[in-house]
């Protein structure tokens, strides 16, 4: 008999212990042993213990393939606990032969009720590497287990498939937020609906009484740039400037030449363009930009509180000043059809005709952003990478051990927002200006045209004309954390694959890809997604892809929510009167009347504030506390990404001393390492 060393490793989450009975069988090239009890006097696997236990093998099963974990049915009711009454985190089971070095068997899963589990040694594998017909077929059980598991279903037509599950009490626990996250998550939300309730504003359903009574809001929670925004939100300057930094930092491009239905004339420019220049002499110096709202020509509109809402499909011409001068509006189209009744308007024209026009360009921001840029690209696109990952890459394999960080949590928070947020009655339905169907009509709209290169931001940065322009920070930092992660990705890459030839031969691979591309994209073969991958370097950029939008460019489009919305006037979420018709007409009463009422501002404000800011139970970018690779290259390459966040984050913070408002969604620290909120 030979006397083997187990330590096992419990996660020290609440209700991460157990009380069952916890044995192990060693599976070798030449047999499996019994169930090996694991077992001391009293309690074992206490959330947090790391514990060490001798077994002895009966027999000699040659070399080791796997560690078979077995969890025991209990036999008296154990006390409920905040989890489920027999559930387990375990992070990691260690073995150490008789002779030889320890093998470490990495987990990091719960495992709920009776069953047994199958861990492989921590070492990656892809799946040409395996030999042995009992690692080969591990793989496929572990796969079919998890796609029994995970199943998709279409939520809406047209829209991007999803996890097939009604409500996150349906989640298993491995997919589920913490009960820390969740506790601090239901506090957030009943915090501010209590104040709010007892300010008896959230049940107000009438107009605003004026702009100062909106200033009450800024009671409810302050941060730094939130009271920029109510000092400078009237200003062309700072207008501008949120197309480059602010929530929606996406849309605008370089304008090579006038749109046809956008007839500006250099009659209308010359006050902001000053003397000896002209239109076509700043689009050939390339000083003009678009940002085109036009997706939203002909939305659906909602009822709020029984009253019709209004949209607008805005175009707005901007102005990059010379010499890395601030760049500033020249002229705003509020729909896609010139004409007597679509008059453009210009900076010259009264105080509240500019400012109203100012303002359907804002809201136009609010609706492409909460559905296309937030939702689409940041919700229910990370949410298939998740799926794909998790039905069709073993623990083993290398990419899931390099992405599972980064999908974390996002079945639950998309799980939620099917419940809370896009269900018939609830946020969207009630408090937005196109509602539910008209959320669906952007996504669908979107979907029909959005391409690859949209979600690599080097391609996108070029293929909007943008590389150039002065004070584009988001652009600057997400470049430079694209970068660290493209890096970090090709080590890892390397290290697995030896030549473009692994690449094409890893089936699981391909199914990962294929699998993204049929359920995410529903085949569109027109949107530049690859249906399979050839070499290393486009598995690098596809990795790269994945990693970016699920952790940097997620949190540049949602952590400045609260930042744009709590004063209200700056990202209205609906539109109470039509668009204007024409010049001269617009009062400060008839302004204050366009805004949404006072219950759907506080509904929509409460909601951003929570999707602004994790809860709790953070990981930012780069931090991997669950040791999924063991072997030393791979977390060598860790060691050096987090090395060069660290030098990214300190030069973000050194700029951001010198500017009155500091663009700090991209500071690394900051962002989260996945989809989780």
């Amino acid at each position: 008999m030979a006397e083997f060393s187990v330590t096992v490793s419990t996660g020290d989450a609440i209700g991460a212990g157990t009380w069952n009975k916890i044995a192990v069988s060693l599976v070798g090239t030449r047999g499996e042993t019994p169930p090996l009890r694991l077992d001391h006097p009293g309690k074992e696997f206490s959330a947090g213990a790391v514990e060490d236990f001798q077994v002895a093998s009966p027999q000699d099963v040659g070399p080791l393939l796997l560690l078979r974990v077995h969890k025991a049915p209990l036999l008296l009711p154990a006390p409920v606990g905040p989890v489920a009454r027999d559930a387990w985190f375990c992070r990691w089971f260690q073995l150490t032969p008789p002779q030889g070095a320890p093998l470490r068997f990495p987990c990091y899963q719960w495992l709920e009720g009776a069953g047994s589990l199958a861990l492989r040694a921590g070492a990656a594998k892809v799946p040409w590497a395996d030999d042995h017909p009992i690692l080969q077929q591990q793989r496929q059980d572990e796969l079919k287990a998890r796609q029994d598991s995970y199943h998709w279903k279409t939520y809406s037509p047209g829209w991007p498939h999803c996890l097939d599950e009604k409500s996150v009490k349906d989640l298993d626990l491995n997919i589920k937020y913490s009960v820390m996250k969740n506790s601090c998550f239901y506090l957030k939300v009943s915090s501010a609906i209590t104040e709010l309730k007892l300010k008896g504003l959230l049940d107000r359903k009438g107009p605003w009484k004026s702009l100062d009574e909106m200033k009450r809001m800024f009671n409810f929670r302050k941060t730094p740039a939130a009271e920029y925004t109510l000092e400078h939100w009237q200003e062309d300057t700072f207008f501008a400037s949120q197309f480059l930094n602010g929530l929606n930092p996406v849309l605008i491009r370089r304008c090579g030449h006038l749109p046809e239905n956008f007839p500006v004339t250099d009659d209308m420019v010359a006050p902001v363009l000053g003397p000896g220049t002209s239109l076509q002499a700043e689009l050939e110096r390339g000083s003009l930009f678009l940002v085109d709202h036009g997706i939203l020509s002909g939305v659906h509109t909602n009822l709020i509180n029984g009253k019709p809402q209004f949209s607008a499909a805005p175009m707005t011409l901007l102005y990059q000043s010379p010499g890395g001068g601030p760049l500033l509006p020249l002229a705003i189209q509020l729909s896609q059809t010139p004409g007597p009744a679509s008059p453009i308007f210009l900076p010259s024209d009264n105080k509240w005709d500019w400012l109203l026009a100012k303002t359907w360009v804002r809201n136009a921001e609010f609706s492409v952003h909460e559905a296309v840029t937030h939702l689409l690209h940041g919700h229910l696109l990370p949410e298939v990478f998740t799926m794909a990952t998790l039905r069709q890459l073993p623990h083993c394999h290398p990419l899931f051990k390099l992405l599972i960080p980064h999908t974390r949590y996002t079945l639950h928070i998309n799980t939620l927002a099917r419940e809370l947020l896009i269900a018939p009655g609830q946020v969207v339905d009630r408090s937005t200006g196109i509602g539910i169907g008209g959320f669906s009509e952007l996504i669908q709209r979107n979907m029909e045209q959005l391409n690859y290169s949209v979600l690599c931001l080097p391609e996108d940065i070029q293929a909007r004309g943008v590389k150039d322009i002065p004070n584009y920070y988001y652009r600057d930092d997400g470049l430079k954390i694209w970068g660290a992660v493209e890096s970090f990705v090709s080590e890892i890459i390397n290290i697995y694959y030896p030549s473009d030839a692994s690449v094409r031969e890893d089936g699981e691979l391909q199914a990962w890809v294929w699998e993204i591309f049929s359920e995410g994209f529903l085949g569109r073969e027109s949107s530049g997604m690859p249906s399979s991958l050839e070499t290393r370097e486009a598995l690098v950029q596809y990795v790269t892809m994945v990693i970016f939008n699920c952790s940097a460019k997620h949190y540049a489009v949602s952590a400045g929510q609260f930042d744009s919305c709590v004063w209200m006037p700056n990202l209205p979420a609906s539109m109470q009167l039509p668009p204007p018709t024409s010049k001269g007409q617009t009062r400060p009463e008839g302004f204050l009347a366009t805004l949404p009422p006072v219950n759907a501002t506080c509904d929509i404000i409460v909601a951003l504030w929570l999707l602004s800011k994790e809860p709790g139970d953070q990981r930012p970018l780069g931090t991997y506390p669950e040791e999924h690779f063991t072997e030393e290259a791979p977390q060598q390459s860790i060691a050096t990404f987090q090395s060069h966040l660290t030098q990214i984050s300190k030069e973000i913070r050194e700029r951001n001393q010198e500017l009155a408002l500091p663009y700090t969604y991209l500071d690394p620290p900051l962002i989260e390492n996945s989809v989780s909120i």
